[in-house]
């Protein structure tokens, strides 16, 4: 046992009764008017040991008093706590399912049994708003790579109190609740679904040799509309006008047909998906249509947690923002202004690690000195098969410590510790700019030739680093936004990785989000594509 323990259970209980024995002046001796239960409530308070969750300090604010010794009060704590299955937490784990009948029993069994239910049902409200504000998962257990500490907790416990008092749980708990339209969005999302878990099944769409395209007339074409409508297409499943003559209904013409406003909504359903915006339903479309009602909401729930687990990053300006798994880049700058770009991440064999940390220097005509990872699986196969490929790409050869080396020279079947090197210029897959921020992975924000990757709708393409459409004026506002005096046009010219650091740092986090709220309010349904979602919808599923 910590040796302060005892320490502290003697202060937590002198406190106590010093609450039970003095009145609000602390000169009113009423000690001998405390009840047994007050008493009762003291002694197991006090003897409880050091723990997160501050107990003792909410029978300090609340004078020492029970708390849920009333039906009302527990009724109105049962209902909050249900409230939370729409932020993607399972009442069960605060005892929602049980605390009435508990409160009952503890009714009829003595003052022992009272305190030692109101402990308990306090307990319960102290872990829901822990989980509610810092998350119910340590990202560690989840995130191996997880390299920012946890948040503490930073909701006013004296505000508990008195909405406990005032029987409003639902306002104590949205003291911990994180406040940013996001996490409301996603809520409200949840919320959808669940209702939609409720209303029955609908068909599954078939595959298809061929894909349903504009024009085609089928009965699965009726089947397309029916998943539409479901994820939120009503207007598609129309009645046929011709039913309704006598009171000259417009409505969609033939259900059969794959017309205009099918298309438009297949359309949005693939923008809100992250699928080719074709109107097209070929196979990944169809697979997504036909995803399920509750896997869509446990996708909502484990970023609902990520949400939680990320929420201090977010209200931080200003700040750059990788969303990794919707291929995009937000830059919140000192004015509040956004600048937002498509990005291409790491693929699911050389996955973008999450990261935080702070931007601190732009490398400008970047050489590439060529990762161990990428040197061993891409490029030694080819200079094994050809050794002028070097030559074309540009690449030199050097030794650990800088020193050239000549290729023709080097045993490539086991080449020991020489490095490869690319030079600056427009074959350089780094490009013009390298933005650079500390981090264990070697990952930076850069420049591409490539540029025609960004057109593409799913852009896990990278080795692991994160290029940006646009970066160029990224590194222009990060120097305008940090008072340097520099302009990035005139630092191209100064030669070769020219390193100019930022007078001041920008935080910068990379996160993974498989389902997040995109500008317009939607909420957005990602792949999976490094398959995180299942070990924390795991973890979240485990009882607290």
């Amino acid at each position: 046992m910590n040796e302060m323990q005892p320490l502290r259970r003697w202060a937590i209980g002198t406190a106590l009764c010093l609450s039970l024995t003095h009145g609000p002046l602390g000169s009113s001796p009423v000690y001998a008017n405390a009840t047994p239960l007050q008493q009762a409530l003291t002694q197991q308070v006090s003897a409880i040991d050091a723990q997160p969750l501050p107990v003792a300090e909410f029978y300090q604010l609340h004078d020492g008093q029970p708390a849920w010794q009333s039906g009302d009060a527990v009724e109105a704590l049962v209902a909050a706590l249900k409230g939370l299955e729409t932020d993607g937490l399972v009442p069960a784990d605060y005892h929602a399912d049980t605390l009435l009948s508990d409160f009952q029993r503890s009714q009829a069994a003595g003052e022992a049994a009272q305190a030692a239910f109101d402990i308990k049902t306090t307990r319960s409200l102290l872990l829901a708003l822990d989980h509610l504000q810092r998350g119910k998962v340590n990202p560690r257990d989840v995130e191996p790579r997880w390299d920012a500490p946890r948040s503490e907790a930073s909701y006013s416990l004296l505000r508990v109190v008195h909405a406990v008092e005032d029987r409003n749980i639902d306002n104590a708990l949205a003291l911990a609740r994180p406040t940013s339209s996001e996490y409301q969005q996603l809520r409200d999302a949840l919320k959808l679904h669940y209702q939609l878990a409720n209303l029955g099944s609908v068909p599954y769409l078939d595959a298809r040799e061929a894909s349903l395209r504009p024009g085609d007339e089928a009965d699965d074409v009726v089947v397309l509309r029916q998943r539409l409508a479901l994820w939120g297409e009503a207007d598609l499943l129309a009645a046929d006008s011709s039913a309704y003559p006598h009171i000259g209904v417009q409505t969609a013409s033939n259900r059969r047909t794959f017309d205009a406003p099918l298309e438009s909504a297949v359309k949005r359903f693939q923008r809100r998906h992250l699928l080719q915006e074709d109107g097209v339903v070929g196979e990944q479309t169809r697979q997504a249509l036909n995803t399920s009602v509750a896997s869509r909401i446990d996708q909502l729930r484990v970023n609902l947690e990520r949400a939680r687990w990320i929420r201090s990053m977010q209200s931080a300006e200003p700040r750059v923002w990788v969303d990794i798994a919707g291929y995009r880049m937000h830059y919140v700058r000192p004015n509040g202004q956004h600048w937002d770009a498509r990005v291409v991440v790491g693929s699911p064999r050389r996955e973008t690690p999450i990261i935080h940390s702070t931007i601190s220097h732009l490398t400008i005509n970047p050489t590439w000195t060529i990762p161990p990872t990428i040197m061993r699986e891409d490029v030694l196969p080819r200079v094994r098969d050809d050794i002028d490929y070097l030559a074309r790409q540009n690449i030199r050869v050097i030794s650990a410590s800088g020193e050239a080396l000549v290729a023709e020279e080097i045993d490539w079947q086991r080449p020991g510790s020489v490095m490869l090197r690319q030079v600056a210029g427009a074959g350089n897959p780094l490009g013009q700019v390298v933005v650079r921020f500390p981090n264990n992975d070697m990952i930076y924000l850069h420049d591409t030739p490539a540029r025609g990757l960004f057109q593409r709708s799913q852009r896990a393409l990278s080795s692991g680093c994160v290029r940006v459409e646009g970066v160029a004026e990224l590194a222009q506002l990060l120097l305008q936004d940090t008072g340097s005096r520099y302009q990035f046009n005139n630092l191209l010219s100064g030669g070769s990785d020219r390193n100019v650091n930022l007078t001041q740092r920008i935080p910068i986090a990379l996160h993974y989000l498989t389902a997040w709220p995109n500008a317009e309010g939607e909420v957005e349904f990602r792949p999976d594509i490094y398959r995180r979602d299942a070990t924390l919808l795991a973890a979240l599923q485990r009882s607290a």
